[in-house]
C-alpha cells in the first residue's frame, strides 16, 4: 500500500496557530477491523524478530562448533553470549531516544543496517575477543529492534487486536530459532560442509535474510499518533485515510470515532519529563514493567544461552545434533503466544500475566529437581523445557506489552529501551555468565540451584503482575495512558 506524504487535513483533523492539533486519528484507528495492511504490518514486524531468533539459536546451537573450532571454554560462550545482551541493551537506550525524537520508521533502517554488518562480521570472527565484539555490535541493532517496532506494534494495531498481535510478533522469534536449528543441522554435519566453515556460513545466513527485511519495511508507514505529536498532522491524516481505504470499521466503533483529542505539538521531550513520568507520575507502572523484565529476562536468557552446554555436558549429546532439540523447544515458544494470545485481550491482562509467570516458575521448579536427580533424559528434558516455554513465552512477551502500552505515547520508546536494558542488564547479561560458571561445575545440584532462582523470579513477578499490574485489554492507548502532550478541552 502506497502511502501519501502529505495531505489536505480532513475536518476531522484542525490545526491552530498555537500548535495545538485536535483530531480522531487514535479513535478512528483503535475502531478498524482487521485487514491486509495489519497483515502486511505483522508480517514485515515479525520477520525482524525471526532474524533475531535465528541469530540466538546460532549462538547456542554452534557453541559446541566454537569449543572445538576457536578453542572457547564454557565460561568463553557465556561471556560471548553476555556481550551479545550488552549490546542489545546500549543499542535498545541509544535509538530508544532516537526513536522518540526523529521517528519510528527512520530507526528500522539505521538499527537494521547495523544487524546486517555486525552479524556478517561474525562470521568472520578468529577469537574470541572479536567475536564478543561483534556480537556486541549485533545485540546493539537488534536492542534497537525492540524499540522501534513494539512501538509501531502498539500505534498501528486496533484496540481490540493489540494484545494477540504484540504477542504473535514476539513470538515469531521462534519461528527464526526453528531456522536457525535447522541451519545448525545441516551447517554442522561434517558430510556436509568443512567444521571449520560451516558455523560461519551460519552467521552468513543471517546477514543474507536480514536483506529481505528491507524490502518488507517499504510496507510500513511512520506512526500516525507520532506524526500528530510532532506538528505533522497532514502526514498523518494521510496515512490514515490510506488504511480505511482497505480496511473497515466495526460496526461497534461509532462510539469511538467520536472521540477526539487536543495535543500540543512538540519537537520533543525533555528527558527531565522522561524521568518524571516513570518515577513519579506512573512509578508503580514502572515497578511493574521493570519487575516483568527482569525476570523474563534471567528465566530466557539464563536457559536458553546455555540449553546446548546442557545437552552436550550432562546428557552427552554431539554438536552436530544439537538443533534437532531445539525444534521442539522452539515450536512450544510459538505455540504458547498462538494459542493463548488472545486471552490476553478477552480474559485480560492482569489474570493471562499472573497465570503465564506462576504456571513458568512452578514448571521450571519441578522440572529443576528432577533434572538435579537425574530422572531425566535428554528426550525428556527438551519435552520438558517444550511445556515450561509454552508458558514463559506469551509471559515474556507480556513484559514488553506491559512497557509499550501503559506509558504515554512521547516517553513510549524509550521507556521500553529502560526497562528492557535495566532488565536484560540484571537478569540477561547475568543470567548466560552465572550458567556458564554452573555448568563448568559438572554438579546437576550446582545447576538446579539456578533453575531455582529463575523459577523465583518468574513467581514473584506473577504475584506482582496480580495486584499492580493494568487491565489494558481493549483500550485505546490514549486511555489507559494519556499522552503528555494533551491539552484540555478549555486550554
Amino acid at each position: 500500500m502506497a502511502i501519501p506524504t502529505s495531505a489536505v487535513i480532513s475536518e476531522t483533523t484542525r490545526a491552530d496557530a498555537g500548535g495545538v492539533v485536535e483530531t480522531d486519528i487514535p479513535a478512528r484507528l483503535d475502531g478498524l477491523l482487521w485487514s491486509g495492511f495489519h497483515t502486511r504490518v505483522v508480517a514485515a514486524l515479525g520477520i525482524t524478530w525471526i532474524l533475531d531468533g535465528l541469530e540466538v539459536t546460532l549462538a547456542g546451537t554452534l557453541s559446541g562448533a566454537l569449543k572445538q573450532q576457536l578453542q572457547f571454554s564454557n565460561l568463553d560462550v557465556g561471556l560471548a553470549n553476555s556481550a551479545y545482551l550488552a549490546g542489545a541493551v546500549i543499542g535498545a537506550l541509544g535509538f530508544g531516544w532516537l526513536t522518540d525524537r526523529i521517528g519510528r520508521k527512520k530507526l528500522f533502517f539505521i538499527t537494521l543496517a547495523l544487524y546486517l554488518a555486525a552479524t556478517a562480521a561474525t562470521a568472520l570472527s578468529w577469537n574470541v575477543w572479536s567475536y564478543a565484539l561483534f556480537r556486541f555490535l549485533t545485540g546493539a541493532g537488534i536492542g534497537g529492534e525492540y524499540t522501534a517496532i513494539n512501538s509501531t506494534i502498539q500505534e498501528l494495531m486496533p484496540a481490540r487486536y493489540r494484545g494477540w498481535t504484540d504477542l504473535m510478533i514476539n513470538g515469531s522469534f521462534w519461528i527464526g530459532a526453528a531456522l536457525g536449528a535447522v541451519c545448525a543441522i545441516v551447517l554442522l554435519d561434517p558430510a556436509v560442509i568443512d567444521p571449520e566453515y560451516g558455523w560461519r556460513v551460519a552467521y552468513f545466513t543471517g546477514a543474507v535474510l536480514g536483506l529481505v527485511v528491507f524490502v518488507m519495511r517499504l510496507w510500513i508507514p511512520e506512526s500516525p499518533r507520532w506524526l500528530m505529536i510532532h506538528g505533522r498532522p497532514e502526514q498523518a491524516e494521510a496515512i490514515v485515510a490510506a488504511i480505511e481505504r482497505t480496511a473497515r470499521a466495526a460496526p461497534e466503533a461509532e462510539h469511538r470515532i467520536k472521540s477526539r483529542i487536543r495535543l500540543q505539538t512538540r519537537s520533543h521531550t525533555p528527558l527531565r519529563e522522561v524521568a518524571h513520568t516513570l518515577l513519579i507520575r506512573y512509578r508503580q507502572r514502572s515497578f511493574v514493567g521493570l519487575t516483568l523484565m527482569v525476570a523474563q529476562a534471567f528465566f530466557y536468557n539464563a536457559i536458553f544461552f546455555t540449553y546446548a552446554l546442557v545437552l552436550t555436558d550432562f546428557f552427552g549429546i554431539p554438536v552436530s545434533h544439537i538443533g534437532w532439540y531445539i525444534l521442539p523447544f522452539a515450536a512450544g515458544n510459538f505455540l504458547g503466544p498462538l494459542l493463548l494470545g488472545r486471552l490476553f485481550d478477552t480474559i485480560g491482562r492482569r489474570k493471562m500475566i499472573a497465570f503465564t509467570y506462576g504456571v513458568s516458575g512452578i514448571l521450571l521448579a519441578g522440572s529443576g529437581y528432577l533434572f538435579s536427580i537425574g530422572a531425566l533424559t535428554a528426550q525428556t528434558q527438551t519435552i520438558a523445557w517444550m511445556v515450561i516455554f509454552f508458558f514463559a513465552s506469551p509471559a515474556a512477551s507480556a513484559a514488553y506489552l506491559t512497557v509499550s502500552e501503559t506509558f504515554p505515547l512521547e516517553v513510549r520508546a524509550l521507556a521500553i529501551a529502560i526497562f528492557y536494558a535495566i532488565g536484560t542488564g540484571i537478569g540477561g547479561v547475568a543470567g548466560p555468565a552465572l550458567f556458564g560458571v554452573l555448568i563448568d561445575t559438572g554438579s546437576r545440584a550446582t545447576v538446579f540451584a539456578g533453575y531455582l532462582l529463575g523459577a523465583g523470579l518468574m513467581i514473584v513477578a506473577a504475584m506482582v503482575g496480580w495486584r499492580y499490574g493494568v487491565a489494558a485489554e481493549r483500550k485505546s492507548l490514549e486511555q489507559v495512558a494519556r499522552p503528555l502532550a494533551a491539552v484540555e478541552e478549555n486550554g
